[in-house]
């Protein structure tokens, strides 16, 4: 499944909303820069965890996929080398990283090669 691209107008609307937060987070650290640091890379660090879903980490998401698809390829059949070389990819963006919405797949075979 291809990726949604954001329209002109919906790029404008994120930009919009990282201005908001980015006053907010200013506001909250009162004029201390290292708070302010601190503030943004948890944002940062939050918001994926929170897109992947906290039911499983995503480790045990490709340890399950590996047996699930016996080591192999989802897109083009071959061995996997290692588990921690192969690249976890969600079917569908919107939904996390489950055993149900990912296949286990080479960087290749990610990058379209």
């Amino acid at each position: 499944m291809s990726r949604r691209n954001l329209s002109a107008e919906e790029l404008r609307h994120v930009g919009g909303l990282a201005a908001e937060v980015r006053k907010r987070l200013t506001r909250l650290a009162a004029g201390d820069p290292r708070l302010l640091f601190v503030y943004c890379r948890q944002l940062v660090k939050q918001l994926p965890s929170e897109e992947m879903g906290k039911t499983r980490p995503v480790s045990q998401v490709k340890a399950s996929k590996w047996d699930q698809q016996e080591g192999k390829c989802a897109r083009c059949g071959r061995r996997l080398s290692l588990l921690k070389y192969s690249k976890l990819s969600k079917v569908n963006d919107g939904n996390g990283y489950s055993v149900e919405n990912t296949e286990l797949i080479h960087n290749d075979c990610l990058m379209g090669k």
